[in-house]
């Protein structure tokens, strides 16, 4: 009986004992997580919680923690030194089932940063390009991190969530995305930063039948929800939140979770007839999609317009004055310090180069006829418009591709480009840029 897909609700909560699977609907599970060197039980507290679901399958606790990497080496895994999961010798297949199944990634390398504090949501709103002060709990969004002159550092993926806002950004990043709030913080602002990379484990779901393996798992009151959309569960007393999105696109879901589960619920999704994809074909898969990366489109040449990460930036963040006492504990002397909430590092560059129409140059797709290197020069009539940023095969051996910057009044989409030695590439738009919506000329900035 535990083993079946089709048990009904009602039957799978009725048998939740047995199972060890019953699944709890909370707000209040991440704010557990203790951030401490040696092991600790998570303590969740249920309250008035309600079974809402049972999973399918049995989650009784796994032999040791982490067992996520030795549940995909049975299944012939290619596991790197620093423990990313590298392929699982069907890049081909996985890249098909993107477009006609769905494909679930593990990106427990990729970093998960905690901001808790009374004062996160104003934090993140003056460190970010995001609207933080128009989000409520159980909503998301991507953010740009910039630097003061909007040079993009990375995008991250915001939750936010009832006592803190998680944060998914890349591997590259973490730590240092990790430094730098912790220097920000004044020292009169109640704010936490923590890493959590460690204490939990995060699954991408991509693909067109993504909502229908949702179904299947009885958490279908998230399909069709907005993007960031998230919602808190437990399983066997295990916090997992399910959020809409992965990061890459609009479509499919994100699971953070427990590491003590994380290989239960992967064998279950692999049951629904997911495929596995590695970490290189996600970065093939990240290529092809358009998404910049840190280190290689996001760097300090470019700045968070000419990325065209326009979905991320808020254009109209208000500007209101407020007064922080300081009381020196010798002299009790008064300073009033005067600050603007609402302007981010980098605003004011980014409303320059939107007001003065200053962006010269934007990110494409771009189908290569051969290899070519990144760093390449992008030509055209014999002149330097451009670089090549990202290369890749495609979707076929014989298929070359790759992302670079291109001057805007160089080429367009459908034009034909020189990249490096006499390689011909045609500019094409890809989905992720696609999807994103720059302001109408005539909009104010």
């Amino acid at each position: 009986m535990a083993t079946t897909i089709g048990i009904s609700i009602t039957h799978l909560v009725a048998v939740s004992t047995t199972l060890g699977c019953c699944i709890f609907q909370s707000e209040s599970f991440w704010t557990t997580l203790k951030m401490k060197k040696k092991k600790k039980k998570l303590s969740l507290k249920m309250g008035g919680a309600r079974p809402i679901a049972a999973l399918p399958f049995d989650l009784s606790p796994p032999p040791i923690d982490h067992d996520l990497l030795e549940t995909v080496k049975s299944v012939g895994a290619e596991i790197s030194d620093d423990g990313v999961i590298e392929t699982f010798n069907n890049d081909d297949d996985a890249l098909d089932a993107v477009d006609n199944g769905v494909v679930i990634v593990d990106l427990s390398n990729f970093g998960r940063i905690r901001v808790s504090g009374d004062d996160r949501i104003q934090f993140l709103h003056n460190q970010t390009t995001a609207n933080f002060e128009n989000l409520h709990q159980g909503q998301g969004c991507d953010t740009v991190f910039v630097s003061p002159t909007a040079r993009t550092i990375d995008i991250a993926h915001a939750w936010i969530m009832k006592n803190a806002i998680m944060l998914v950004v890349s591997p590259r990043t973490c730590e240092s995305i990790t430094d730098m709030l912790n220097k920000y913080i004044f020292f009169a602002d109640k704010v936490e930063i923590q890493n959590i990379t460690k204490q939990t484990c995060l699954f991408v779901l991509v693909g067109p039948k993504s909502n229908q393996v949702m179904e299947n798992l009885n958490l279908s009151d998230l399909v069709g929800q907005a993007y960031g959309t998230h919602r808190h569960y437990s399983i066997n007393g295990m916090p997992i939140t399910v959020g809409v999105g992965n990061i890459i696109s609009d479509e499919g879901f994100s699971l953070l979770m427990s590491p003590a589960i994380a290989g239960s619920v992967w064998k279950t999704l692999l049951s629904q007839g997911v495929i596995p994809m590695g970490s290189n074909a996600w970065e093939k898969l990240r290529i092809i999609q358009g998404e910049p990366a840190p280190g290689k489109e996001l760097t300090n040449e470019f700045n968070v317009l000419e990325a065209s990460l326009w979905n991320s930036i808020s254009l109209n963040k208000g500007t209101s004055l407020f007064i922080i006492e300081r009381i020196y504990q010798k002299t009790w002397k008064i300073d009033l310090i005067l600050f603007f909430s609402g302007c981010y590092k980098g605003q004011e560059t980014i409303s320059r180069l939107i007001t003065y129409d200053g962006v010269k140059q934007r990110l494409w797709g771009i189908c290569l006829s051969a290899p070519a290197e990144p760093g390449s020069l992008i030509m055209v009539d014999g002149k330097k418009v451009g670089k090549l940023t990202s290369y890749t095969t495609g979707r076929k051996e014989s298929d070359h591709f790759g992302l670079g910057y291109i001057k805007r009044k160089a080429a367009l989409s459908g034009d034909t480009v020189v990249v490096g030695d006499n390689i011909t590439g045609t500019v094409v738009e890809v989905p992720f840029l696609a999807r994103q919506s720059p302001p109408l000329k005539s909009s104010s900035s």
